[in-house]
């Protein structure tokens, strides 16, 4: 019998933390009731109470899971030190742009709980020092001492994110509908460690 009771508690706070992922990122932390995530879990809000104290905690589990995604498989690249420098820039384009594939309202939903303030009831990480400090850094580093490594990684990453945030306003002007946009995206995985590759072999931007 325990471990039915625990099967079955399991289920029950999957089944809670997948409508609360649906919830959250279609209303957001603050157009989120509990009573929104009870209602599309399919049942009473005294036993989500039961299991989730808050909508807070809720947040925080959904929020660590989008970003645990994301970055349990970049990190690994980030620090791999037999691969090249082009190759990580390959590999971290194409995990990234997978991910997005596959939540295409995530990068929309992180930057509206960012600035209404509700990412700051995340906790912080170390994640900027992990990054600073890695492999695909130092690389950088060696190749290109007058290319500032954040100026580089945002470029990367915006050729990467901002296509996801932009994709409302391609489809509702007949741009890129949800077939074509995918194939545009798979077509970057292409496209961007080439122009990546074209920062590198620029002039010194110092001079």
């Amino acid at each position: 019998m325990q471990v039915e009771h625990s099967h079955t508690d399991t289920n029950t706070e999957e089944k809670i933390i997948a409508a609360a992922r649906k919830v959250f990122l279609s209303k957001g932390f603050s157009g989120t009731r509990t009573r929104d995530i009870a209602e599309e879990a399919g049942i009473n809000l005294a036993l989500l109470n039961y299991y989730f104290r808050s909508k807070q905690k809720l947040f925080e589990l959904v929020m660590q899971e989008k970003i645990q995604k994301l970055l349990g498989s970049l990190l690994p690249i980030f620090n791999n030190n037999a691969t090249s420098l082009e190759d990580k820039i390959a590999l971290i384009v194409d995990n990234y742009i997978e991910i997005l594939s596959e939540s295409p309202d995530l990068p929309i939903f992180v930057l509206n709980e960012i600035r209404k303030k509700n990412f700051q009831i995340v906790p912080k990480s170390d994640l900027g020092t992990v990054i600073m400090q890695s492999s695909f850094i130092k690389q950088l580093q060696e190749r290109r001492t007058d290319i500032n490594p954040v100026q580089f990684l945002l470029s990367i990453l915006g050729m990467i994110i901002f296509p996801f945030v932009a994709k409302p306003l391609l489809d509702y002007n007949g741009l890129a509908k949800e077939d074509i946009f995918l194939s545009l995206m798979q077509e970057r995985k292409k496209l961007i460690p080439v122009w990546a590759d074209a920062i590198l072999k620029s002039n010194d931007v110092t001079k």
